[in-house]
């Protein structure tokens, strides 16, 4: 089995969101399970100079973007025993940002067309090619009308991944044949609502549609999830299946991991305490063990439920003796809101505005509660890691949240977990949350039980291997 793996970003490369970390993980994985899989992506120019000095100029073509050709140069490296090519083209590339550009719907053309006229020229034919995004949700759309009848082509299957269905890539239709060289009698393949809607076109040609959880997989059939999409994905549900995301577990590993004080594990946990009181001393908060310190790491954007926490959280520090770490950044409204809290409630609450990824291990390590009320999530990649940290999550049940997380309430869950979008039933789960934590013993047991869940890629790259085979 060989799959090309096509997305826009992949760590260690580039990223700025949760697919670079899914491309940077799920091949690596694939390829323990016996897949030849390799990745091809953009080669940015804000591509570290060390990585690119590890690359291997393969050669140069020109590549079809609507009635006009474009260079494309083709450079090969390894990472982690993964093959990976990257897709040169200054013109398109060489940019201070990855997305948000006047032309974003010519350069990504550009790169879902060459996805597939390079497999002449790397010698290495694949059984699959795995689109992400709408980034690349012209490839399949391309393969269907261009390429399946060319010879070298034949028999290649391809799926589109849809990591966050709101990202859509639509553009007016006037462009369709002089920006995305489709003809006026393939129109009705990426038309949507009068625009060209480039996921809508994967959905229509791709062999199999995939997100990133079964819960999201359900709810984008539902029109308050789905940005419009619905209609077509009900038609097409047939082709729909969602496989949860993991996480890595070499990274994300409390009894290994460099930025932690103290080393634990599920078999033994009493090292949590001790990162616990770093953290408090590191954040200026007031050094008591017994109170249970609540942690967050996050966007700081409406989305991920902050609505609810702006509404109950001035109450719930007044009223009880929890501490809370706050770190992220993103809209200015949710930023002041925290540090106006930290401010009043100085001892007991820490807000730090920005992305450090060295505090983020901290809190994780360091927190007894981890919060993430979302109002959506697809997939959700940061429940995972408190879990694999003891840190015991308060999630809404939505998405990759309600697939990962299972209230405790029943004896056998791994956290705590609400339904409803609303601010009094959070305040009532975490609550019971802090109840929980009054018993010591039980909640070492709850502690151990979320550290053991096997939220690892293994898992996840075994059942992507079933839904290749099943092609």
């Amino acid at each position: 089995m060989k799959v090309l793996y096509a997305a826009s970003e992949a760590l260690p490369f580039i990223a700025s969101g949760g697919l670079a970390d899914v491309a940077g993980s799920l091949p690596k994985a694939l390829r323990r399970k016996r897949v030849g899989c390799r990745v091809v992506l953009p080669l940015y120019g804000t591509i570290p100079q060390e990585l690119r000095d590890t690359m291997r100029f393969v050669t140069s073509i020109t590549v079809p973007v609507a009635w006009r050709r474009q260079y494309c140069g083709i450079f090969e490296t390894k990472y982690d025993g993964v093959t990976y090519y990257l897709l040169d083209n200054e013109y398109y590339f060489k940019r201070d940002s990855i997305y948000g550009h006047y032309d974003d719907g010519e350069r990504f053309a550009f790169f879902a067309r060459a996805v597939l006229e390079i497999l002449p020229y790397i010698g290495w034919k694949p059984d699959v090619i795995h689109c992400n995004d709408w980034q690349t949700a012209l490839t399949p759309v391309y393969y269907q009308t261009m390429y399946a009848g060319r010879e070298g082509y034949e028999d290649i299957k391809t799926v589109f991944t849809i990591h966050n269905i709101q990202y859509q890539g639509r553009y007016s239709m006037d462009i369709l044949e002089d920006v995305f060289g489709l003809s006026r009698n393939d129109a009705y393949l990426v038309e949507y609502g009068g625009d060209v809607n480039l996921v809508k076109g994967a959905i229509e040609c791709a062999h199999k549609v995939t997100t990133v959880s079964p819960t999201y997989a359900e709810e984008i059939l539902d029109p308050w999830f789905s940005y419009g999409l619905d209609p077509i994905l009900r038609e097409r549900s047939f082709k729909l299946q969602g496989i949860l995301n993991g996480i890595d577990v070499e990274l994300y590993d409390p009894e290994n991991d460099p930025l932690i004080l103290s080393p634990y594990s599920a078999q033994d946990v009493e090292g949590k305490a001790i990162n616990k009181a770093n953290l408090q001393q590191l954040l200026g908060l007031e050094q008591r063990p017994e109170a249970p310190l609540i942690g967050m790491v996050t966007r700081l954007v409406a989305h991920k439920g902050l609505d609810l926490v702006r509404a109950m959280l001035d109450d719930l520090l007044a009223t009880t003796d929890a501490q809370i770490a706050v770190l992220g950044s993103g809209e200015r409204e949710y930023e002041d809101f925290f540090r106006y809290i930290e401010g009043k409630y100085h001892g007991r609450a820490s807000a730090r505005i920005g992305f450090i990824p060295e505090l983020a291990h901290k809190i994780y390590a360091g927190c007894d509660i981890f919060l993430m009320p979302s109002k959506t999530e697809p997939c959700g990649l940061s429940q995972m890691v408190a879990l694999r940290y003891g840190a015991i999550p308060i999630v809404r049940e939505t998405g990759g949240l309600r697939d990962s997380v299972r209230d405790s309430g029943d004896g056998e869950g791994n956290g705590f977990t609400f339904r409803n979008y609303n601010a009094h039933d959070m305040n009532h789960t975490i609550h019971r949350a802090l109840l929980g934590y009054r018993d010591a013993e039980g909640w070492k047991t709850l502690m151990r039980r979320a550290m053991s869940c096997d939220n690892s890629w293994t898992r996840s790259a075994l059942e992507y291997l079933h839904m290749y085979k099943s092609l």
